[in-house]
């Protein structure tokens, strides 16, 4: 079995989970009483919030890599970022840090492509939302068209995400707004919604049209790479 090296804290609300769904994913596809081999670097996520909002990515990323270096050293075989937003900056990770990463974006757009979906609507922060780190590369690799909510309606799902989300705060009236969100973006044409910030789910588990959550989809094709041979 591969040792996943799982970097987390952004925040860890959404990195329990991941730690969970990985576990039951591997027991389930080993039987008995088998469990993952992972570790886990987990920041102080208002740190991280402070260093985005303040435009700090180099600074950013370097930490990102060191994280890296260090669950390398401790053993890890490959790389999960339980986190959208900061995928913006792991472009260059596999070859700064030497072992494979398995990209969220990837993960999420494969399973889409293989319901058929062409055109998609991203939920997420205003860093996903709003910069093409995430959306370029879906539209790149898988040709699908990726749609995001007007700028107030970003406004919203951004400040329920850092505001509420991160710590652990669920309000109706917060998964009423996803759900008119997600109503806005289907009448444009989305066939499919990306819940693509890892704490969404806590929010809003079902719509009417299709809902893709990265963290479930993300933590189960990490626990499927490690019991490969």
């Amino acid at each position: 079995m591969k040792t996943i090296g799982l970097i987390g804290g952004m925040s860890w609300e959404s990195s329990s989970l991941y730690y969970s769904i990985i576990n039951k994913e591997v027991r389930r596809l080993l039987g008995k009483s088998h469990s993952a081999s992972c570790i886990m670097y987990s920041f102080d996520f208002q740190g991280i919030e402070e260093k985005q909002y303040a435009g700090q990515w180099e600074e950013l990323e370097a930490e990102m890599v060191e994280a890296g270096m260090k669950l390398k050293s401790a053993g890890a075989d490959f790389f999960v970022l339980c986190t959208n937003t900061m995928h913006k900056l792991m472009d260059h990770f596999e070859e700064k840090t030497g072992l494979p990463f398995l990209h969220i974006a990837d993960v999420v757009a494969e399973e889409m492509a293989k319901d058929g979906l062409k055109t998609i609507g991203l939920l997420g922060t205003k860093f996903t939302m709003g910069e093409d780190f995430y959306k370029k590369r879906i539209h790149e690799r898988y040709g699908m068209t990726v749609l995001v909510p007007d700028e107030r309606d970003q406004e919203d799902v951004n400040r329920i995400i850092y505001k509420e989300l991160v710590r652990g705060v669920v309000k109706e009236e917060s998964r009423t707004k996803y759900e008119e969100v997600i109503d806005r973006l289907m009448e444009r044409g989305a066939q499919g919604i990306i819940l693509g910030c890892t704490e969404i789910g806590i929010l809003i588990k079902k719509h009417r049209c299709p809902l893709y959550d990265t963290t479930p989809l993300h933590a189960a094709k990490a626990a499927e790479m490690s019991v490969q041979v």
